[in-house]
């Protein structure tokens, strides 16, 4: 089995191809052909990160797009199978609305949204992009909004007060 320097097992994490670009550059000789590859990372459990790789050969792209997402990846705040409250993430023209859903309910996503939540562990969830469709702008929209979300307890933790505080308690 292959270890890491911080001793993370590679085969824990599940990885997808949310998208594959060919880009070129005219220079003075002609075209030189490149390709994008966003991909999304994500153990199943609350942690999932995405990466952009670029090179001149797409398995290339797809191993520096793995190796970015497992540098950039992030805790999310999961209650449950779902998320703990609604959340409107942004990132440039992209923007997505993430709402908690009932067990049951199923992840209810364009396909770009989808990879990000099932790598993340969510599995009851209904999202909706409101402006660009664009697959980066997508995917990194969904992290934010992802990065955004926090549980009752550690809203608790971080002010200071009870969960029950929190929640909306006894006023004095």
């Amino acid at each position: 089995m292959a270890f890491r320097n911080n001793n993370i097992e590679e085969k824990e994490f599940s990885e997808h191809l949310v998208a594959l670009n060919r880009v070129s550059k005219t220079v003075k000789g002609g075209r030189v052909a490149r390709f994008a590859a966003i991909m999304v990372v994500g153990d199943g459990h609350g942690r999932v990160g995405v990466g952009l790789g670029k090179a001149v050969e797409v398995p290339e792209a797809i191993r520096k797009g793995i190796e970015d997402a497992k540098k950039n990846m992030v805790n999310v705040s999961i209650k449950g199978t779902t998320i703990p409250h609604e959340v409107v993430g942004v990132f440039g023209a992209g923007k997505v609305l993430l709402k908690p859903a009932a067990p049951g309910t199923g992840i209810i996503a364009g396909n770009k949204v989808r990879m990000v939540l099932e790598a993340a562990g969510i599995s009851n969830i209904r999202a909706k992009c409101l402006r660009s469709n664009n697959p980066i702008n997508v995917v990194k929209a969904t992290m934010e909004g992802l990065m955004q979300l926090r549980t009752a307890e550690e809203v608790a933790a971080t002010r200071g007060i009870t969960v029950d505080d929190v929640k909306g308690g006894v006023q004095k």
